[in-house]
């Protein structure tokens, strides 16, 4: 029975990656937007966890603001599937970059590799193939794989531009192969906003969160640039990607600084970013025990 779901599943999403493909990326994104609107709202079970984020993290919203939250955040998401067939020219024609100065700086010096990291904002796809389209760096990307292997296969060969950026599913062997990429001098992108149950618990929105902080650990041990980047959809698909000043993981003294302390820094950077555009942030996440 598991099988023939995933084979369903799977079919879907090939129909719908090869349907988007065949149309212009805006035109994509708008169509992406609206089917994620209309579907969206009839996925109960999706909504009520996501509701339920929205009022743990940011009580002060009226119920219209959470339910505007929703829609835009169903919206997004389609678009993000939608954008998936076209993320090389979305990245290169469509994206703007700010504070490149910071990038070069942080590509230029960098002896021990480079670490990026973000969250599911707008559309996460979209760092990694900036960095290659834009800067000519390819990027190890880790993620998690889908339960549906088929689905896995399709998602990765998309986000992968076919195979240029290395994108590793999460598992027992992927620390080892993050610092070898780190070992390599190579740039390692890593999203650290989902609940990560072999972290450390770490406020998020005033609420303990199980956090994952291998990002800060790897950049303390190898001494390695830590970029903290921010991605906007600006309108329909065009986007804006910002970096933050690397995140300090030493203090004045040259002495590490307290993982917790790092991470709160982290947190309230990306809780500014969520409470400007919430929308844009996936709510579907299970962040919080609730």
């Amino acid at each position: 029975m598991k099988k023939l779901r995933y084979i369903a599943e799977a079919s879907l999403l090939f129909i719908l990656l090869y349907f988007f493909k065949a149309l212009p990326a805006q035109t994509a994104s708008n169509i992406g937007g609206f089917l994620g609107r209309t579907i969206g709202a009839i996925i109960k079970t999706g909504n009520k966890r996501a509701l339920a984020n929205i009022e743990h993290a940011l009580p002060k919203c009226s119920e219209t603001e959470k339910q505007e939250i929703l829609k835009g955040m169903w919206d997004n998401l389609g678009r993000v599937i939608a954008e998936y067939s076209h993320l090389e020219k979305i990245s290169r024609d469509y994206t703007t970059i700010k504070n490149k100065e910071i990038l070069h700086k942080a590509l230029k010096e960098k002896q021990e590799g480079l670490i990026f990291i973000s969250a599911h904002l707008a559309n996460w796809e979209i760092y990694a193939a900036a960095a290659y389209t834009q800067f000519n760096d390819v990027m190890t990307l880790t993620y998690r794989k889908p339960n549906n292997p088929w689905s896995a296969n399709l998602l990765h060969k998309t986000r992968t531009l076919g195979g240029i950026i290395k994108a590793l599913p999460k598992s027992p062997q992927t620390g080892k192969k993050i610092i070898q990429a780190l070992k390599h001098n190579e740039t390692v992108g890593i999203l650290m906003d989902q609940k990560f149950n072999e972290g450390i618990e770490a406020n998020f929105f005033n609420k303990p969160a199980m956090t994952n902080t291998i990002a800060i650990q790897l950049a303390q041990k190898y001494n390695c640039p830590l970029i903290l980047a921010r991605c906007e959809r600006m309108e329909g698909c065009s986007f804006e990607i910002s970096m933050h000043e690397p995140i300090q993981v030493f203090d004045a003294n040259g002495n590490k600084r307290a993982i917790k302390e790092v991470v709160a820094e982290i947190h309230g950077i990306l809780e500014d970013w969520i409470t400007e555009k919430p929308s844009q942030w996936l709510w579907l996440h299970r962040r919080w025990k609730l």
